[in-house]
C-alpha cells in the first residue's frame, strides 16, 4: 500500500496544496510558512476518514483548537469564502483509490459536519454519501469505516493505516516524568508521556545481548555519548529526591565517567537522551501508529546528533513499513536524509505574494549530492527553499 497523493483546500493557510509523500517526509520552511499546519491537515483527514472530526479527536490527534471560523482559509484576495473544507488521499493497493471528503466547520457545537465522503476504485465510485443523498446520514461522523456496502472491502485497509496518527510533540518536563501528559495514547503520549514504560516494552535479551527493539543497546548507547548504559526502575531515594514528581517508572542511567553505583534518573540526565530515546522508540515500538507525525524533530538535539539519529530514525521507519511526517529548522537534519532513495522525501513550505502556502519537493541531482556540497550548506545558501527573506 503506497500513498501517492495528499490534497488539501481551504484549510487555514493550506488554500488549494497538493503533494506526493514518500514514507519519511521532511517539512522545511520559515516561521509561519504552514509546516505544522500540514500536520494538522493530515490530522483532520484522519478523523475525518475513520471517526468524526470535534475537539475530543482534534486533541486526541494533537490539533491546536482554533476559533471555528478560523479554520477556513481568509485570504484577502479571495473573491468568495470558501463553504467546505476539502480533503483527499489517493494511493496505491492492488488498484488506485481515491477518498475525499468535505466538511463545514463548527456552528451550533465543536463538531464538523459531513458535507460530502466519496471512495473510488480505478475512477470508478465505490461509495459515497452527501446531502442530497436519498437515504439521509448523520452528518456529524464518517460513514467510511462503518458503511455497510464497504464491509471487507480493500479499501478500508487504508482507514486502519491512517487511524491512529497523532502529531508527537515531546517536552523535557513530560520526558522527564515530572508533568503529566495531557494526550495519553499507545505506546507514547503525544508529549512523551509514559515513556519508560515504552521503553520497557522493547528492551529484551537476546541470546545474552540487550537489544533495543530491532538495534543492539551498544548501537544506542552510541548516540549518547556519556551513558554506558541505561535500564527501567521504579524512583528510589537513591537516585531522585523525595521532593520531584514521578511516575511508576522511570529511566535510569549510568555515566561511563562515574562510579557503578552513581545511578541517576531522566529527571537529572540531558534532555537530549531522553529525545533520542523517545525517537527510537516511536520508530520501532509495535504499537506505535502506522503514520504519525513529529513537529520539530531537532528539538534539543545537537546538531551532529540530530543528523545521525535521522539516519537512524528514517531507516527505521523504512524497516517498519510506516508513514512519518516531520518538521525541521535544523539543517544537519537534511544532512541525514537519503534523498537518492524515493521513499525519503523532502518539501520546502512557503507563501506566495497572496500568503497561500505551497510545498515543492526538493529533489537534488546525483551529482550536485556529490559535489561535496551537504544539504545543510545548500538549504542555508537558499538553494532548497524554505528560508525566510532577511537582511
Amino acid at each position: 500500500m503506497t500513498i501517492r497523493e495528499i490534497n488539501v483546500k481551504n484549510f487555514k493557510s493550506l488554500y488549494n496544496v497538493s503533494f506526493q509523500p514518500g514514507k519519511v517526509n521532511v517539512f522545511i520552511g520559515a516561521n509561519g510558512s504552514g509546516k505544522s499546519t500540514i500536520l494538522e491537515a493530515i490530522g483532520i483527514l484522519s478523523g475525518a476518514m475513520t471517526d468524526r472530526v470535534n475537539n475530543s479527536v482534534l486533541q486526541r490527534k494533537g490539533i491546536r483548537l482554533s476559533a471555528s471560523a478560523l479554520y477556513k482559509s481568509k485570504f484577502k484576495t479571495m473573491k468568495r469564502e470558501g463553504l467546505t473544507v476539502d480533503l483527499g488521499i489517493q494511493w496505491e493497493d492492488d488498484g488506485e483509490y481515491d477518498y475525499s471528503v468535505h466538511m463545514t466547520t463548527p456552528t451550533d457545537d465543536d463538531t464538523w459536519k459531513y458535507h460530502s465522503e466519496s471512495v473510488n476504485q480505478d475512477g470508478n465510485l465505490v461509495w459515497g454519501r452527501s446531502n442530497r443523498s436519498a437515504i439521509q446520514l448523520n452528518n456529524n461522523i464518517g460513514y467510511f469505516m462503518i458503511a455497510e456496502t464497504l464491509n471487507e472491502h480493500r479499501c478500508r485497509r487504508m482507514g486502519k493505516y491512517i487511524e491512529k496518527y497523532g502529531i508527537y510533540q515531546p517536552d523535557t518536563p513530560t520526558l522527564r516524568g515530572t508533568v503529566t501528559d495531557n494526550t495519553q495514547v499507545v505506546p507514547i503520549g503525544l508529549n512523551g508521556g509514559r515513556m519508560a514504560d515504552a521503553l520497557q516494552e522493547i528492551l529484551k535479551s537476546v541470546d545474552g545481548e540487550m537489544r533495543f527493539g530491532t538495534l543492539y543497546m551498544e548501537d544506542v548507547l552510541d548516540l549518547i555519548e556519556w551513558a554506558s548504559d541505561f535500564d527501567i526502575a521504579a524512583p528510589k531515594r537513591a537516585n531522585l529526591n523525595p521532593g520531584v514528581p514521578s511516575t511508576r517508572q522511570i529511566i535510569e542511567f549510568k555515566d561511563r565517567f562515574l562510579k557503578a553505583n552513581a545511578a541517576f534518573t531522566g529527571y537529572d540526565a540531558s534532555e537530549g537522551a531522553l529525545y533520542v530515546l523517545f525517537m527510537l522508540c516511536m520508530a520501532m515500538h509495535p504499537e506505535s501508529p502506522s503514520m504519525f507525525a513529529i513537529d520539530s524533530f531537532d528539538h534539543a538535539l545537537n546538531p551532529r546528533l540530530a543528523k545521525r539519529l535521522t539516519e537512524i530514525f528514517a531507516q527505521l521507519i523504512l524497516e517498519s513499513q510506516r508513514t512519518v511526517f516531520m518538521t525541521t529548522h535544523n539543517p544537519l537534519v537534511l544532512d541525514g536524509l537519503d534523498l537518492c532513495n524515493d521513499d525519503i522525501r523532502l518539501f520546502a513550505v512557503s507563501r506566495n505574494r497572496d500568503g497561500y502556502a505551497v510545498i515543492d519537493r526538493i529533489q537534488v541531482s546525483k551529482e550536485l549530492l556529490e559535489s561535496g556540497q551537504p544539504l545543510s550548506r545548500l538549504w542555508i545558501n537558499g538553494r532548497l527553499g524554505g528560508v525566510p527573506e532577511l537582511i
